[in-house]
């Protein structure tokens, strides 16, 4: 079961200031040793430490992977692959590039006035940052998680919402529904503009089926 909180929009500067948006509760951190005990106790012969240490080498090897350059697909869960966020470069004769990861020169000094650097004595980085980037699949894909999902309003939301909507007890109180999916009011709302910061929704990234 998720539970639903709620937060206003107030960045007065987007399309959606002042709507209110379904957050999930976060609730306990499960750390590796924490889903091994859980394992242990699905009717398996194997022990909390044995599941651990299959668990630590099994992170320990994706990410050996994945800065390989290779894919992890995780059947019903994710597909793991290293990703960049690159630097805008400048090519020219005799140019310095490097595939590294680092900066490119300065276009604007410290007090703000402009430069032109000389790209042939100062060199420039391919890349900023380097990230993992975990792409649903299977099971874990928008679709099946929207059939599969069930909500609830926490207490703070149920009150916040009440207060609002319900200033003087006379109209209904906000429905926790508790129906699988289907994005509709009394669950919570569909899965759409879902950013109570900038009003924007879900992730750009296509799903793996």
């Amino acid at each position: 079961m998720l539970e639903l909180n709620i937060n206003q929009n107030n960045n007065q500067n987007a399309e959606t200031f002042g709507k209110w948006y379904a957050r999930v509760e976060g609730k306990e951190q499960m750390s590796v040793y924490d889903m091994a005990v859980h394992m242990a106790k699905h009717n398996t012969p194997f022990s909390a430490g044995t599941i651990e240490g299959i668990l630590r080498d099994f992170v320990d090897c994706v990410r050996e992977q994945c800065l390989q350059g290779n894919t992890v697909k995780i059947e019903n869960l994710a597909i793991f692959k290293a990703s960049v966020t690159a630097n805008g470069l400048v090519l020219g004769e005799g140019y310095k590039i490097t595939a590294g990861l680092g900066t490119v020169p300065a276009t604007k000094n410290p007090d703000g006035t402009s430069r032109t650097p000389d790209y042939t004595k100062e060199s420039q980085s391919a890349v900023s940052t380097v990230r993992l980037v975990a792409q649903a699949t299977g099971e874990f894909t928008k679709k099946q998680l929207n059939d599969d999902a069930k909500f609830r309003w926490t207490k703070a939301a149920r009150e916040k919402i009440e207060a609002i909507i319900n200033p003087n007890g006379t109209t209904n109180a906000p429905s926790n529904g508790g129906t699988t999916g289907g994005g509709t009011t009394g669950n919570g709302g569909s899965n759409t503009g879902g950013n109570g910061g900038d009003g924007g929704g879900g992730d750009d990234e296509p799903d793996e089926n």
